[in-house]
């Protein structure tokens, strides 16, 4: 959550943190502000509630420049999204600090600091940080002890960035459970925290460790491990187009996302597809080995990738016979997990810094016997890709809109590579390997021409706009696809949604289908839609309005009363779900743009959530 920009230069850098922050407003929309160190030694901090447009506005009335500076785009953790909470925040406008996470000693420092005589503005634990600086400063420390004293006092996650009038080409960042890079250029040195913010200033990063504090000026960059001595961090190149981060041409983040999945699903299976089998390039020996004398996965992970992980889950049990553990990540490491002998721990995440991964990750490694742990991650260089024994990249690109598409879809197909990966280990039958690999290798196209019934999609949408809530019903390997229909529209068109494994239907949610209950239902031409039909019987009974989207393959006799049907191509069985997905997103979308509501940028949400 939050977006941190900050730089040092021999040039004005106002735009280049307010450019920044532009692609960081998917990290958090509830406020935004800047403070820059102006010529006469004077910070000057701009900042506004609401979404950064509001703080530009407020910058072409109240124009700042300077040659560093700290800017925040904020989601709110502790205090409303007001302007008085919003950072950054300062103390007696000398020392000036923006942050992303959670103090969670900041209680008792707050009171050592109030009988101190400091005074607060805000609610938030950050400006506990901001005055604790300027205290040990006070007691004669230079602002790079007072900052390294101050950090080491904090216990929580957090990413910050410090600047001091006294010092003003000197910003001090530090991370400990939330992601930050360092930005390199030639008299100009920058920090983020992600590297998108500044694609269009420099290709050369650091990535910071857990603990590591850095200072920065135009001229310098000097890192420091959670001991406190001086250590080198790898520069790493980064190829990104700024073209990635633009919307082009479409009206949001998420269509274009949606749209852009054929691609991404094959730029994700190119060269690890080959003669009907699993590449050697997917995994390299030494992972294949493990593979070998895996018995059991344990699959880990939040949100839209814990529904990626309950579909591996039926994929690698029903096809390569590999029993499987799911668990949401949050949940995980608070419980003392039973793990049998010779098990994979797989943790599944966009970003690649979902705080809750990751801390079950960390956890996972410290407390339990796993094989090894493997990743599956959209970021290379992301916190997960480095701290995990092994990683598997998505390539899915960029994804900027809230609600994940083109990840979910990614994450799908390099499961199903590791499915097919298993199944050759366990000596499936060769016929069926081939089989589903050849799905694999049809799933782009496939893919796009499920997209192709956006139009029919949008007039099941007028008839969903009004409603205030829905259901979602599926079966087997699909009941996790209306888990996620369901999930995507309750992120952004606010509508109270629920998926069920449709067989559950009598035990409970019938009692809430009526004439004004949308059922929205996953329908395809597999061994249980005999099953799924009488479950629609059941809610047609009830007078329920039924959107039925089905597999045009065979005749599936679902045709009837206050029913709407779609009918698309949806591949084999193995690849199915893959495809029942994309309509959902496109209903979910749709669904929005009628009721008005921010589709990039729903309300109470952010895109990479880092904290707890």
């Amino acid at each position: 959550m939050c977006g941190i920009v900050a730089a040092t230069a021999n040039r004005d850098v106002t735009d280049i943190i307010i450019n920044g922050l532009k692609t960081l407003e998917y990290r958090g929309y509830d406020s935004a502000g800047i403070a820059i160190n102006e010529k006469n030694h004077h910070i000057s901090i701009r900042k506004q509630a609401g979404k950064l447009n509001k703080l530009i506005e407020n910058l072409k009335i109240h124009s700042v420049c300077g040659h560093s500076g700290i800017g925040h785009t904020r989601w709110a953790t502790h205090g409303e999204p007001t302007t008085n909470n919003a950072h950054p925040h300062d103390s007696d406008s000398v020392i000036a600090v923006v942050h992303n996470g959670i103090i969670e000693n900041y209680v008792p420092l707050r009171n050592l600091l109030i009988a101190e005589g400091y005074q607060f503005k805000s609610e938030t634990d950050t400006e506990t940080l901001v005055h604790l600086i300027h205290y040990y400063q006070s007691q004669g420390r230079d602002f790079s002890a007072a900052c390294h004293k101050a950090l080491r006092k904090l216990d929580g996650a957090y990413a910050v960035a410090i600047t001091n009038s006294a010092e003003p080409e000197k910003i001090i960042a530090a991370r400990k459970g939330s992601p930050l890079i360092v930005g390199r250029g030639k008299g100009e040195n920058f920090i983020a925290s992600d590297v998108q913010a500044l694609i269009n200033e420099t290709k050369q990063f650091h990535y910071l460790e857990e603990g590591d504090i850095v200072e920065i000026t135009p001229d310098s960059c000097v890192i420091y491990d959670k001991n406190d001595d001086i250590i080198q961090r790898e520069l790493k190149t980064v190829e990104l187009s700024a073209e990635a981060l633009t919307k082009n041409g479409y009206e949001h983040y998420m269509l274009k996302e949606i749209y852009e999945q054929p691609t991404a699903i094959a730029n994700t299976l190119a060269d690890r597809l080959y003669d009907g089998k699993v590449a050697k390039e997917f995994i390299d020996s030494e992972l294949e080995e493990i593979l070998v004398n895996t018995k059991q996965v344990h699959i880990i992970a939040c949100g839209t990738s814990y529904h990626a992980a309950l579909i591996a889950k039926y994929w690698l049990e029903s096809i390569a016979r590999i029993p499987t553990q799911v668990e949401i990540a949050s949940e995980y490491r608070y419980r003392n997990p039973v793990v049998p002998e010779n098990s994979l721990f797989l943790t599944i995440s966009q970003s690649g810094e979902t705080a809750d991964s990751l801390a079950a990750l960390r956890f996972a490694k410290e407390q339990v016997n796993y094989l090894t742990t493997l990743a599956v991650c959209n970021v290379p260089n992301s916190t997960l890709d480095r701290e995990s024994d092994y990683c598997l990249m998505t390539r899915a690109g960029p994804e900027i809109g809230v609600a994940s598409t083109k990840a979910l879809t990614t994450q799908m197909s390099v499961l199903a590579l590791i499915t097919l990966k298993f199944a050759e280990i366990n000596e499936i039958h060769p016929g069926i390997r081939c089989e589903l690999a050849k799905q694999l290798r049809t799933l782009p196209g496939i893919v796009n021409q499920a997209l192709l019934l956006n139009d029919k999609i949008k007039a099941f949408a007028k008839k969903i706009e009004e409603r205030e809530n829905a259901l979602f019903l599926g079966r087997g390997v699909h009941f996790p696809i209306a888990l996620e229909g369901a999930l995507k529209l309750k992120e952004i068109s606010y509508i109270h949604a629920e998926g069920y494994p449709a067989g559950e239907l009598k035990h409970g949610p019938l009692a809430l289908v009526d004439e004004k209950m949308p059922v929205i239902a996953v329908c395809p031409n597999d061994a249980l839609l005999e099953k799924l039909k009488s479950n629609i019987e059941e809610v047609r009974a009830r007078g329920g309005e039924l959107f039925v989207f089905v597999d045009h393959k065979g005749e599936h006799g679902l045709d009837g009363d206050n029913t709407h049907l779609i009918e698309l191509e949806a591949s084999g069985e193995f690849t199915s779900p893959i495809v029942f997905n994309i309509p959902l997103q496109l209903l979910s979308y749709h669904v929005a743009l009628l009721r008005g509501t921010d589709v990039d940028q729903p309300r109470n949400l952010a895109k990479s959530v880092t904290v707890e």
